[in-house]
């Protein structure tokens, strides 16, 4: 999407509130983030000067247009805070129409969205674990998810797919929302399941992981990116989904992960151990899943996005009313499967014991 010399007068002549002609518009040079353009126009008359810079679509954490939106926001408010430094005078977007539109005074952000009806996944497994069994809705609800994320799964992405794959396990270890971000949060300074040393060595484990398999690009495909209970809504046989987050495409085990460790989390909560109706819809799904897809090569890389989504749940701060028993538990299965070249969906009471 490239912009003219049109919309550049009909953005400067909206900003100055004057008559504004570009008379031209020359290349400045190229650098490796990249790229900036000369703007000469008039201004009421008077010959004027401005540069227009952007970034290119790839590397440097730059893959998504809010990545790039993120960096000249925050320097349209450094520019001017700086002695000497050059000042800025707004943040622009383009749209697919070609106009500019101005963002440079926006210090927050929101989205309006559609209001989701019916009941949240977490009131299911609240209700499983009040009753101690499995209805028949329930497994269908368990079958109905599977089937909707190997739907999903089926879109593949190639173009900048080894960018964009790298990018992705990345985060999900480094990235202030997921692992990491989430071990910083200051309420892990203070419990007492688990140490800094603890929590450093799966963080390690993790960076280890990103180095083994972040090049399998081939992987990439559509994601939801945040499939956790309290963004899947159920309305009679159907559901909604709330918040996907972190990119359109990425590794297909997050969503999985992001599910299933509600399920071993919830069969810790309800018996102490990995057993009963919620190690049933674990195994149920995972079936599913894999029956669906014949994706076995994801129990070879699902290993750190466990281990992020275990951080989450066992977070005080997510989930305060929750016993250190039941953390400790899902802690021993984040740093066992870390430790395993492959994931072994029969093994995970042997993963929270043996530790």
């Amino acid at each position: 999407m490239n912009y003219t010399k049109k919309s550049i007068e009909k953005y400067l002549a909206e900003l100055y509130k004057a008559d504004v002609k570009v008379t031209a518009l020359k290349p400045l040079g190229a650098g490796v983030h990249g790229i900036g353009n000369l703007i000469e126009f008039t201004r009421d008359g008077t010959e004027k000067r401005l540069v227009i810079k952007t970034l290119y679509p790839e590397n440097f954490g730059h893959d998504h247009f809010s990545d790039r939106a993120q960096v000249f926001l925050l320097a349209n408010s450094l520019y001017n805070k700086l002695p000497k430094h050059i000042g800025s005078l707004d943040v622009v977007g383009l749209t697919p129409e070609g106009d500019f539109i101005s963002w440079g005074d926006a210090r927050e952000f929101y989205i309006l969205m559609e209001e989701a009806e019916g009941v949240d996944y977490f009131n299911d497994l609240d209700a499983i674990k009040e009753r101690g069994y499995l209805e028949d809705k329930d497994r269908a609800r368990a079958e109905a998810l599977a089937d909707y994320l190997a739907g999903i799964h089926k879109k593949k992405e190639t173009e900048n797919a080894s960018l964009l794959y790298k990018r992705k396990i990345r985060d999900t270890v480094g990235h202030g929302e997921c692992l990491m971000g989430i071990i910083d949060l200051d309420v892990y300074d203070t419990v007492d399941f688990t140490n800094n040393d603890e929590l450093t060595d799966i963080a390690k484990k993790s960076v280890g992981w990103w180095g083994k398999i972040k090049h399998k690009s081939h992987r990439l495909c559509q994601v939801h990116g945040d499939f956790h209970p309290g963004n899947i809504w159920f309305k009679d046989d159907g559901f909604v989904l709330l918040d996907r987050s972190r990119g359109e495409f990425g590794e297909p085990g997050d969503d999985v992960s992001c599910l299933t460790t509600n399920y071993v989390f919830y069969a810790l909560r309800h018996k102490g151990e990995f057993s009963g109706p919620f190690k049933e819809l674990f195994d149920l799904f995972w079936r599913r899943y894999l029956e669906k897809t014949g994706d076995y090569e994801m129990l070879e890389v699902v290993a750190p996005f466990y281990a992020f989504r275990v951080v989450v749940v066992s977070n005080p701060l997510f989930y305060p009313d929750v016993s250190n028993d039941v953390r400790r538990g899902m802690f021993n299965f984040a740093n066992s499967i870390l430790g395993e070249d492959k994931f072994d969906v029969d093994k995970v009471d042997d993963y929270i014991k043996n530790f």
